[in-house]
């Protein structure tokens, strides 16, 4: 299939980026990233600069290929990241609008590439269990109801892409935070500093620019993982009983 694609292409972020369009051409068979890496070789063999776009595991696991498709993040389908994604899903003859992530928060490295270690700051406030658990116990020798126990691990499938972010009006990360505050709370190593970690966490989301909650939900919509909106609610709880309950 024959594709052309208009690429955001910035150097820094301290210079003003752009579209450039290219034309390319690629089979249904191919991942977006396989079809991403037929781009850059024709420009490499053309002796043009490639593109910059963040990759790893390929495999939906570890949040690292971040693009907006078309306006929306991680293209067209729900639950699935862009190294998910496959050109059957698009036709020959499309034009295809691929941008980077746009948050204050995320600024731009280099073309597709942004930096999210706003996000690894917020983790560090607070993403983890600290207290003095003992030896791992047998699994079955602390028991947590099923429905406590799926909820963790619905917040736990977060995989930090970003895409949250992305797709809020207000460039909010209340969901990614959520689902740490979340997943952890619920469980009982995590719930003796649950209070301190909401608000830590909260406050290092604030400091770090990220907008507030648009209530739009475009978020939920758009994560690759599928993680509900049930989560801000969750933290919320929290963190406001922990403000105004007097808990640190």
């Amino acid at each position: 299939m024959k594709l052309k694609l208009k690429v955001w292409r910035q150097k820094n972020n301290k210079v003003k980026g752009g579209f450039e369009t290219y034309d390319v051409v690629a089979n249904e068979h191919m991942s977006f990233l396989e079809m991403m890496d037929v781009l850059n070789e024709d420009l490499i063999a053309k002796q043009k600069e490639p593109v910059a776009f963040e990759h790893d595991c390929r495999e939906g696991i570890c949040g690292t290929c971040n693009l907006v498709i078309n306006g929306r993040p991680h293209g067209p389908n729900r639950g699935t990241t862009v190294c998910q994604l496959h050109m059957r899903f698009f036709k020959d003859g499309d034009t295809i609008v691929i941008e980077p992530w746009r948050s204050r928060a995320f600024p731009i490295i280099k073309d597709l590439v942004v930096n999210r270690s706003s996000f690894d700051r917020i983790i560090q406030a607070g993403g983890f269990v600290s207290v003095n658990t003992g030896q791992a116990p047998d699994g079955n020798s602390t028991p947590i109801e099923k429905d406590v126990a799926g909820t963790a691990m619905d917040a736990a499938t977060c995989i930090g892409c970003g895409a949250c972010v992305a797709a809020c009006p207000n460039g909010s990360a209340m969901l990614f935070t959520a689902a740490k505050v979340s997943h952890l709370g619920q469980l009982p190593q995590g719930k003796v500093e649950s209070a301190r970690r909401a608000q830590n966490m909260v406050a290092v989301m604030d400091k770090e620019g990220f907008g507030m909650c648009s209530n739009i939900g475009a978020c939920e919509a758009e994560c690759p993982k599928e993680i509900s909106i049930d989560h801000i609610a969750t933290m919320n709880r929290e963190y406001l009983s922990s403000v105004f309950g007097g808990a640190k």
